[in-house]
């Protein structure tokens, strides 16, 4: 969330951008609660320090009459006015976290997906001399998705994924594992995207809990809409939905020490959203699943650190999607898409032949110190002081959706697919499945 100082000062640029966000904010009633509860703040610190006094003196002397009245008077009011100061509270709590993350400076207004903008693309639309077809018609054919039987086990929007297309998503993770946690992998990205104060250091691989806290899901600000999420009956936990959230929220409560910094964790988890408000849509293949695997990049920094560590992550993205030669374009989201607690984001999408159309694969989002601040997530500094950590996340590979990609991009005309050059020391050299 953000800093309630920030809000008072620049109520009506805040009062904007969330506006700009699509973001219904009530900026007048949080300052009014903000207000209330520091007088009562105010009355509450003078009553308690007048009752401290009362009971010291009545350590040294029997208490007169006067002063048990007024120790008795005082409690009364302190039990009314810490009443309304929960109220108060309770008001200003749920409405500060309703105010969005404020847009980076260069983030488009827009109030649709339409309008976000197209900043670079990447290689031409692959060419094939035979009509290609989708990954769902080249996967049902080869016997690698069976969402029939999955349907009859467990419902609409899952799958099972077998032979060679499960040794492709595994030649997939450890790949990017192997690249990610080698440092000087991480330094030929950083020299090749020309970035700079950039840390060399590498990814730590992580499998995380696939559950996760209200409280901790809350404080990610990740838990919304709750209707896209599975929640555990009769448990104050939930599914994760992607490893972000469980990432995010790994040192809520902690000061970090700034030689620690940055912090780069590689997470593979299966994760879970119900795909509310979806039903109809791309019900073919295996684009929205209630199950999917994913690899994503979290990663804390100082202030001062974060948005390079954003670029970074979107150079990380491109450098992937360039080594597997796959066509893709990169989108700037306007302040409609970017999501309430992000400053900044970043889309890739690459190339489906088989739908004749790019397709969201990664994406890249940039949060300042606005999940910190709920998290309690700290740095000490070199000088001794304290500050909110920035939290970066992005999409390593979704892999559902990049060996769609593969598979259509890769495709040949007896419905066999190559593996991308890269991926074949991890599939045993095999070069086509």
């Amino acid at each position: 969330m953000l800093d309630i100082k920030y809000i008072r000062e620049n109520a009506d640029e805040v009062k904007q951008f969330s506006v700009d966000k699509s973001v219904k904010v009530d900026v007048d009633t949080l300052l009014e609660n903000d207000g209330k509860m520091r007088g009562l703040n105010e009355r509450l610190d003078a009553l308690r320090a007048e009752r401290n006094e009362i009971a010291s003196a009545g350590k040294k002397a029997r208490p007169t009459d006067e002063q048990i009245a007024r120790g008795r008077e005082l409690k009364s009011e302190i039990e009314v006015l810490e009443k309304e100061y929960k109220e108060a509270e309770s008001g200003f709590t749920k409405l500060i976290k309703e105010i969005p993350n404020k847009p980076w400076g260069d983030v488009p207004v827009g109030f649709s997906e339409d309008e976000n903008k197209v900043e670079e693309t990447i290689g031409e639309p692959t060419k094939f001399d035979f009509e290609p077809k989708n990954h769902y018609e080249i996967a049902v054919h080869k016997g690698w998705i069976d969402k029939e039987r999955a349907s009859k086990v467990v419902g609409a929007r899952f799958a099972y994924i077998k032979g060679d297309l499960v040794k492709l998503q595994m030649a997939i993770v450890n790949w990017t594992i192997d690249l990610l946690t080698n440092r000087a992998e991480i330094e030929k990205i950083i020299e090749e995207f020309g970035l700079k104060n950039i840390s060399n250091k590498p990814f730590t691989p992580v499998l995380p809990p696939l559950m996760i806290k209200t409280d901790m899901y809350d404080a990610m600000d990740r838990l919304e809409p709750s209707e896209d999420r599975y929640k555990i009956e009769g448990e104050e936990l939930w599914l994760q939905g992607s490893a972000e959230h469980v990432l995010g929220s790994m040192y809520a409560g902690e000061i970090i020490d700034e030689k620690e910094l940055p912090i780069r964790m590689l997470g593979y988890a299966t994760s879970f959203r119900q795909e509310a408000g979806t039903y109809g849509k791309d019900m073919e293949g295996i684009i929205r699943m209630h199950q999917f695997d994913k690899l994503e990049m979290e990663s804390f920094t100082t202030a001062g650190q974060g948005f390079d560590e954003h670029l970074f992550f979107v150079a990380i993205q491109k450098y992937l999607l360039n080594q597997l030669v796959l066509p893709y374009q990169v989108l700037q989201k306007c302040t409609y898409d970017i999501g309430k607690p992000n400053a900044r984001g970043i889309d890739m999408e690459v190339w489906l032949p088989g739908q004749d159309k790019y397709r969201e694969t990664h994406t890249a989002d940039y949060m300042t110190d606005y999940q910190s601040r709920r998290l309690k997530t700290r740095a000490r500094m070199e000088g001794g002081e304290i500050e909110l950590v920035h939290t970066n996340d992005a999409t390593a590979f979704a892999l559902g959706r990049i060996m769609i990609a593969i598979i259509e991009n890769y495709q040949n005309a007896d419905m066999s697919v190559s593996i991308p050059v890269v991926l074949r020391p991890y599939m045993h050299g095999v070069e086509k499945i």
